[in-house]
């Protein structure tokens, strides 16, 4: 029985042994039609031209971990952000860890999905959020629908600042043979609230891992969102991560994406504004060798008038490592005023190192300032010369050029803390010590 076959006949018993109300009895229903419909994301679709599941899919991937696994804190302390405070929400094979996690209902949500989905008092919440930027044509969008049921729920009211960062985390233990996790997060910021949350995704040993997760936020009026992804999972992990982000008026939602780990990354980020003088930002730093795949595909979609979006990604390829950049603005006839901004950069350190870059730009309105630009290029040998007849060796200086190319997303992290771990993943990428914490 292949992947999709398993998972249509899980189906059925997963929506026994789950309590929710009938609306999202529906919605499942819908979903798992969908995915029966169109399977798997193949290269035939545009899309994905460059990005293929085939490999990944011929594993035996269990749908349900068979039984739950207790972790101790110090077994996993390396992968927080212990220098500060945060919340914290830590799921063990898809499973929710009370004991290594930190939730609150202090004035703010910070607790579990199963919990809105299930419970009275979250109804109105669900019924007015859930599913409702999710891309409900999309396969395994609509696969991670069906069977949502955990991950997180963060809940920001009204002029409410969360008041120290929130930790997701999604630890694989690789207690089954292969297995497959599909995380469902649910994040509302309200007006005039602020709130900062870093993800993590990471396998525990080399067994197999299969993530589907889907994230949808919404940022209400003159709210600000500062999300972080952290990618550095092994060689044999894999991560398709769809998030949606809806916009109202005034608000500033960015998120900033770090791929260093993993066997095939496939992130999908989409905004969708919803309101004037809306400002969204998208950066993100990819470093990875070997047989690495990593594939970035945004989309900011312009709808009312006054707002900004700024892209900015920058690419590491070594050994026989791929990297793709799929970017599109699309700008509607009401969008005037717009001021949309999106570069690519990319160094290739193999001559075996590929990298598929394709920018895209859908203009509709005529009063707007758009721009666009990929660079696809090597280490600068003058600059490299320079540096070694200066003393520095030749490791160090290639890593210095390399930081110097990723530093201009490293600035942008808002959390000290986080942007000295970001550094210090990077130098250990780069196989050097920088000598320096920012």
């Amino acid at each position: 029985m292949d992947l999709k076959d398993k998972l249509l006949s899980s189906f059925m018993a997963f929506e026994e042994r789950v309590d929710v109300h009938s609306t999202l009895h529906d919605i499942r229903t819908d979903a798992i039609k969908n995915f029966e419909n169109k399977g798997f994301p193949t290269k035939k679709e545009e899309a994905w031209k460059y990005t293929s599941l085939n490999s990944i899919l011929k594993n035996d991937f269990s749908v349900f971990p068979k039984s739950e696994t207790a972790l101790h804190y110090a077994d996993v302390k390396k992968y927080f952000l212990h220098d500060i405070d945060t919340y914290k929400l830590v799921f063990i094979d898809g499973v929710f860890s009370s004991y290594l996690s930190s939730t609150t209902h202090d004035g703010i949500d910070v607790c579990l999905m199963s919990s809105a989905l299930t419970k009275p008092k979250y109804k109105d919440i669900v019924d007015t959020y859930f599913n409702k930027i999710a891309n409900t044509d999309d396969s395994l969008t609509s696969l991670n629908t069906a069977f949502a049921i955990e991950g997180a729920f963060i809940n920001i009211p009204k002029s409410k600042v969360a008041d120290k960062p929130i930790e997701i985390m999604y630890l694989s233990t690789g207690n089954e043979a292969a297995l497959m996790v599909q995380p469902r997060n649910l994040v509302i910021v309200g007006e005039n609230a602020q709130v900062q949350i870093i993800e993590r995704h990471q396998s525990l040993n080399s067994n197999p891992v299969l993530t589907n997760s889907v994230t949808e936020m919404f940022v209400q009026e003159r709210a600000i969102l500062d999300y972080y992804k952290i990618q550095n999972d092994v060689q044999t992990a894999n991560i398709v991560d769809n998030t949606y982000i809806a916009q109202k008026g005034d608000s500033n939602a960015s998120v900033h994406t770090f791929s260093f780990g993993g066997n095939v990354t496939r992130n999908n980020l989409n905004f969708y504004h919803q309101g004037e003088h809306i400002e969204s930002t998208m950066k993100g730093i990819t470093i990875i060798g070997d047989k690495q795949h990593v594939d970035h595909y945004t989309l900011v979609q312009h709808a009312t008038p006054n707002c900004e979006s700024h892209q900015n990604y920058k690419g590491i390829f070594d050994g026989n490592s791929t990297g793709v950049f799929n970017g599109k603005i699309y700008v509607e006839k009401e969008a005037q005023k717009t001021d949309a901004f999106q570069q690519n950069n990319n160094v290739l350190l193999s001559e075996k190192a590929t990298i598929n870059a394709k920018p895209q730009l859908e203009i509709f309105a005529d009063d707007v300032k758009c721009s666009h630009g990929c660079t696809i290029g090597q280490l600068d040998e003058s600059a490299m010369f320079y540096m070694q007849s200066r003393g520095i060796p030749k490791k160090e200086a290639k890593a210095l050029l390399m930081y110097a190319f990723s530093n201009e997303v490293i600035e942008s992290i808002k959390i000290p803390e986080l942007k000295s771990r970001i550094t210090k993943l990077i130098a250990k990428k780069l196989g050097v010590n920088m000598g320096f914490d920012l």
